[in-house]
């Protein structure tokens, strides 16, 4: 039977490379994808992860209707054997319920990949949505880890290194962005907690509290 499977984790955690290996393994069977994505790092219409590769995807914009895409899609005679969606946090709950009137009623396979959690550890409505309907809900088993090399299982944003939990819910960054830039970091919860960075780590080893270490 056909299914709405949604492949969760935090950032880093090679959600998009799995996506581009589920692509390559169907498409290597002589099946043919429909890719959905939305603000991918590499730009519109692109799906890519953090080792370097890269495929054309659909870009989902606001109000996109994705179950009249596949009508429309399958009605010009086009093939479409599954569907993949990447960074699904980002779409509407709307869009997630014509994801599972894919499953229903084209009888497709659609898997979707994203992020549960904001930087405010607060659910994405996508996301959420994806939880409630999904057949099943696989949780990445590559651990992106802290900086203090424990299991990360929270996402940060962070301006100049340091963390910030205001702001606008989506805004595009990575996670090599440095400077005075918007970026993102995953931290495990005791440090997400404290708001401590692998930047504001460092400035707190340094502090007057750490015992100088003499060369004599």
């Amino acid at each position: 039977m056909p299914e709405l499977v949604f492949f969760s984790g935090t950032m880093d955690c090679g959600k998009s490379t799995l996506a581009l290996q589920i692509e390559h393994n169907r498409s290597a069977r002589g099946l043919v994808g429909m890719i959905f994505t939305r603000n991918d790092r590499a730009g519109e219409g692109k799906l890519s992860s953090r080792l370097g590769l890269v495929t054309d995807a659909v870009e989902v914009g606001d109000g996109a209707d994705l179950y009249a895409r596949l009508v429309e899609h399958l009605s010009q005679g086009r093939r479409a054997d599954y569907v993949i969606a990447d960074e699904a946090q980002f779409l509407a709950p709307e869009q997630v319920d014509q994801l599972a009137r894919v499953v229903d009623d084209l009888e497709l396979d659609v898997y979707a990949f994203g992020i549960t959690t904001d930087f405010r550890s607060k659910l994405f409505p996508g996301s959420q949505r994806l939880v409630e309907l999904a057949d099943r809900v696989e949780v990445l088993q590559v651990e992106a880890l802290c900086w203090c090399g424990a299991r990360a299982t929270h996402n940060a944003r962070t301006v100049g290194g340091v963390m910030v939990v205001e702001g606008a819910q989506v805004v595009v960054g990575d996670v090599t962005d440095s400077a005075d830039e918007v970026g993102y970091e995953v931290l495990c919860r005791r440090h997400h907690r404290r708001r401590m960075t692998a930047a504001t780590s460092r400035a707190a080893a340094l502090s007057p509290d750490v015992l100088p270490v003499s060369s004599s």
